[in-house]
């Protein structure tokens, strides 16, 4: 496992690298004026297959990324899944993994309720949304379900842990709650969340700001990567960078301190639309 990890940290930083991913963070690195100042790896592997004398197998990177900005230093976590072929005891075939669709194309919805005028708060406690962000970023709380797209799941917890009550059980095209093992189409699809920040006028609730400069951690951030109205993606703000720009933590593909914009996912097109949601106020 050490010498494909290895593999791999050689492979991204070659001056021969022609990987897409790395080009973009490479990038977008020296755009925000950020020195990557150290690198380390862990793999772990999850799923082996075997036909005749070649085995495939998938593993988990664990990218660890030392930031420096002017004189703020930062660690940018990534967890990428990896797949290559064993085949006389050669590898082969060493490739990033495409896991499902971010965008779940199952119950999609678009709340369209009557909105109930009942201007109610809740108290917002932004350090415990972000402690339950920081716990959780890369393992799952048995508490909950574990989604195959679990972005949306992730970020409805870290909500939940920050206070936000839960309304509108049984119905799930109404209000955001999860219950036993149900839950509406906001807890857990990226869509669904995203309208129902800006449509919900009591408990939890979003007011959109136009910069993502303006957000503070314990906001959240959604994505529309090809920029046609469908949602795809939401991640939460855990931090700030030297300039002043969100970080955020995200699943489906685990994530920590990780640029806001995306720019460096391979999800990303120049199509794509942001919603910047302060949550609580």
């Amino acid at each position: 496992m050490n010498k494909l990890t290895d593999w791999w940290l050689d492979f991204f930083q070659s001056e021969r690298n022609e990987s897409e991913w790395w080009e973009r963070k490479k990038e977008l690195c020296n755009e925000r004026g950020i020195e990557i100042t150290r690198i380390k790896g862990n793999g772990h592997v999850y799923q082996e297959l075997r036909y005749d004398n070649i085995s495939t197998y998938q593993y988990l990177l664990h990218l660890s990324l030392l930031m420096k900005q002017k004189d703020q230093f930062y660690v940018e976590e990534q967890v990428i899944p990896i797949q290559f072929r064993l085949e006389n005891g050669k590898i082969t075939d060493h490739i990033e993994v495409k896991l499902p669709d971010i965008a779940d194309k199952k119950g999609v919805f678009t709340p369209n309720e009557p909105r109930n005028k009942d201007e109610s708060r809740f108290s917002y406690d932004r350090l415990a949304a972000v402690k339950y962000a920081e716990r959780w970023w890369n393992s799952y709380n048995p508490a909950f379900r574990k989604f195959e797209v679990d972005c949306t799941n992730y970020i409805s917890q870290c909500l939940y842990a920050g206070g936000a009550p839960m309304r509108g059980a049984p119905n799930r095209g109404n209000g955001w709650w999860y219950q036993g093992d149900n839950w509406s189409y906001s807890w857990a699809v990226a869509h669904s969340l995203r309208w129902y920040l800006s449509g919900s006028t009591q408990g939890l609730k979003g007011k959109e700001m136009q910069e993502a400069s303006d957000l503070i951690p314990g906001d959240v951030i959604c994505y529309d990567f090809e920029g046609d109205g469908r949602w795809n993606h939401n991640t939460i703000v855990v931090a700030k960078d030297a300039y002043g720009m969100p970080l955020v933590n995200a699943h489906t593909y685990n994530s920590r301190n990780r640029y806001w914009s995306y720019e460096d996912s391979t999800a990303y097109t120049p199509n794509i639309q942001y919603k910047f949601f302060r949550i609580g106020e």
